[in-house]
């Protein structure tokens, strides 16, 4: 990983220092700024509060002990928010990143616990709810969202109310509801690369919504966006990136009477496109590409196989809620079943030549069931609940190598490999907040998982030149094994209210990563490298925080944070002569993250909104258990290794400004500057991520009836090149020389146009 200078971080220190003096400094003034604010448009949005559902019952984001950034559906559409990764560098300690090695599959990272990977086996850090429905991989992740009630990061550990793979923190998204109106919502927008490379992507989506009957509410979403790609490919000078996804999204909702509702939610995806944008660049071994290498910090490319990607999704969640006499109480039951289908193609030399290409094929299906009580006993908020999940998944990957050999007509030598793997889980949790006084309360919660997993593994290595798919059933399998986990994971704190508008909270919380196997088996050694299966991952964390309201809507917040991490699961991620790249997945280490996060908005007189954020983390291996550099030693050269995904230091500042024309209407503008450090991507550190400058700014006018908007908009302003991974390659593959990373870049510099119509 490459070492900053002692002149830049001083820069650096002298920026954030100043960045969060100026957030403190505005926390004082705010008060005396914003009172008589009579903020219109967007301004008034982002000063807007918001309710979130983060103890699984609504509540206002600013009462709740719990680190939180939240965005409701007209901050989403005010700040051009399309997917998950448009957040990517938005909040402090939070990475919201695509992998890219197959499209839409998320490596999120939150206060430094994040993965990098592809394998559908392997649980994510950072889980992902979308209507209260846990999605069981981290496949078909980010894609195009529309129609979004609302998103909220939780950051640390939510292991009692959430369950596994929480540990760094969880990401609920909420679609609309049906509304008691009639309402109807148009929008149409094209954006593209504005220095003429690349062609256009078009946008279109509207949705419909109201009453039926008296007792009955339909909305009806739809979405389409057709890309021609941002890039252009150097092998044939063509445009590079070409995607079409269509989304529909019915939602009924009845209430039979005025204490049960039920909301039926169905939406299916399709999705095809292109492959990645693979480039190649010296790799951290000193190794340039052998037939091409670029600049890392460029979008330059050349591969000879664009790759391809289809993706068809099915989800469906049905949820009842039944208002209660007992304890003034609701029970809710959310059911969700998924049903995902993806296969494609990547280019993983990121040459012009045939060397490296990997067909994939994964399929998924998901049923879970969660039945809750959430009620009021005297001074006691309680919630109680059951849950239950299985998962089914069928993985295959084949590695078409060395087809320079044979003129580009066939793979000179074949790996077939992948696996069936079954997940079974259920819980119990309960969480209580009782009040011990008018100032204090008690938080604490306990949840207890058991989860078995059933695995079989065709291994890479032993189906060389013998062609066949897990799929299709064509592969014999040569591991079999299933494991079952037993956890606990819980939370005890406190909250102290210093006045109406002023909090403090502090708490323990435990969380747990599951164990598993790895379906992508390279290693001959099945014993000490094999499929698994690894152990869980534990977190236990230990954090203080403060909230705060000010003058004219504004708040303040902050948090402290500690975290032990025990039996750490990562993906050593190697260079290979012979299979081109091999993950081995072991429980590497034991590890302590301590940092900070400050988070501000800000009313500034009439009409002006500033929002800001810091973040820090200090991430440190406690005991090492793996040669993580690959010396044959385990020793303090491999704790002195930075862990990957762990950026240091993230901080942004924005400034929204509104202003009327006449009788008109109203204009706003916005400008976005977010900052996320540079981070390594192997455990080795010789892969490496770019730092990130992400500069955003768009103005909009909305007429003055309100149901008619025209938007101009920027995202990357700087063209700031992002990888999502940076896999080291071989300097050989076979007799061939390879050298070099595969890459994958995620789009710079994009402008926009959009047209909005509500009624």
């Amino acid at each position: 990983m490459s070492k900053i200078n002692s002149t830049t971080l001083v820069v650096r220190l002298a920026s954030a220092c100043s960045a969060a003096a100026f957030i403190v400094f505005l926390g004082a003034a705010s008060p005396a700024l914003g009172q008589d604010s009579t903020s219109v448009g967007r301004s008034a949005i982002l000063l807007e509060e918001i309710t979130v559902t983060a103890r699984k019952r609504e509540e206002s984001a600013q009462e709740i002990p719990i680190s939180v950034a939240a965005y409701g559906a007209d901050q989403l559409e005010a700040l051009k928010i399309r997917d998950l990764q448009n957040l990517a560098v938005a909040m402090p300690n939070v990475a919201m990143d695509d992998i890219g090695t197959f499209r839409s599959t998320a490596n999120f990272s939150i206060r430094g616990l994040g993965i990098n990977s592809s394998i559908p086996s392997i649980d994510p850090t950072v889980g992902v709810f979308i209507d209260g429905v846990y999605i069981g991989q981290n496949s078909g992740v980010i894609l195009d969202m529309f129609d979004i009630r609302s998103i909220e990061i939780l950051r640390g550990p939510q292991g009692t109310l959430f369950g596994r793979n929480v540990t760094g923190g969880a990401v609920l998204v909420n679609t609309k509801r049906p509304t008691q109106d009639l309402e109807f919502s148009a929008r149409a927008a094209i954006d593209g690369n504005p220095n003429g490379d690349g062609g256009t992507s078009t946008y279109i989506m509207g949705s419909i919504s109201g009453p039926i009957s008296e007792n009955l509410g339909a909305r009806l979403s739809v979405y389409s966006n057709s890309d021609d790609g941002w890039f252009v490919n150097q092998f044939d000078g063509q445009d590079f990136g070409k995607s079409d996804t269509t989304i529909i999204r019915p939602v009924i909702t009845w209430q039979p009477n005025e204490n049960v509702e039920l909301s039926l939610r169905w939406e299916h995806l399709e999705s095809n496109g292109q492959g990645p944008a693979s480039q190649t660049h010296t790799n951290g071994s000193g190794v340039p590409g052998a037939f091409v290498n670029f600049d890392r910090n460029s979008f330059d490319f050349s591969i000879d196989n664009p790759g391809f990607v289809d993706i068809e999704n099915d989800f469906f969640t049905a949820e009842i809620n039944w208002d209660v006499d007992f304890g003034e109480g609701t029970i809710t039951n959310i059911f969700g079943w998924r049903d995902y289908a993806a296969n494609g193609e990547s280019d993983i030399d990121a040459q012009p030549v045939w060397l490296f290409h990997a067909p994939f094929w994964n399929f998924s299906e998901q049923t879970s069931n969660e039945l809750r009580y959430n009620g009021n006993f005297g001074e006691s908020n309680v919630t109680v609940g059951t849950f239950w999940f299985t998962n089914e998944v069928n993985y295959h990957e084949r590695r078409n190598l060395l087809g320079i050999a044979t003129g580009g007509v066939a793979p000179a030598l074949t790996q077939d490999g992948g696996g069936n793997y079954e997940v079974d889980s259920v819980a119990a949790f309960a969480s209580v907040d009782y009040a011990l006084n008018d100032d204090w309360t008690l938080n604490a919660g306990l949840r207890y998982t058991r989860e078995e997993k059933k695995v079989e593994i065709a291994s890479l290595v032993l189906n060389v030149n013998s062609t066949c798919n897990v799929t299709e059933g064509t592969c014999a399998f040569d591991f079999s094994d299933s494991k079952t986990w037993n956890a606990v994971s819980g939370k005890v704190g406190l909250s102290y209210a210093i006045s109406d508008d002023k909090r403090l909270y502090t708490h323990f919380s435990r969380a747990q990563r599951s164990g598993g196997y790895n379906l992508r088996n390279t290693a001959i050694d099945t014993v000490n490298l094999g499929p698994g299966p690894f152990d869980e991952e534990t977190v236990n964390n230990y954090e203080v925080g403060f909230k705060s309201e000010l003058g004219g809507g504004g708040r303040l917040n902050a948090a402290v944070f500690y975290n032990q991490i025990d039996d750490m699961q990562r993906e050593i991620n190697l260079s290979d002569p012979i299979a081109g790249v091999v993950q081995i997945i072991k429980n590497t280490a034991d590890t302590n993250i301590f940092g900070y996060e400050i988070e501000g908005t800000f009313g500034l007189g009439e009409n002006t909104v500033l929002m800001a954020s810091l973040g820090w983390v200090d991430a440190e291996y406690d005991s090492v258990r793996f040669d993580l550099d690959g010396d044959g030693d385990i020793d303090a050269a491999d704790e002195d290794l930075d862990l990957p995904r762990s950026a240091k230091w993230t901080y942004g500042i924005g400034l929204t400004h509104d202003f009327p024309v006449g009788d008109s209407g109203y204009v706003s503008t916005r400008i976005n500057y977010a900052y996320r450090d540079d981070s390594a991507y192997t455990d080795n550190n010789r892969g490496f991520i770019l730092e990130q400058e992400m500069l955003d700014a768009g103005i909009d006018y909305r007429t003055g009836g309100g149901q008619w908007a025209f938007s101009l908009y920027g995202r990357n302003l700087l063209n700031e090149v992002k990888h999502g991974g940076d896999t080291q390659l071989p300097d050989v593959l076979g007799p061939v020389p390879t050298g070099g990373t595969f890459s994958p870049l995620a789009k710079g510099r994009v402008v926009g146009l959009e047209v909005t119509f509500d009624y």
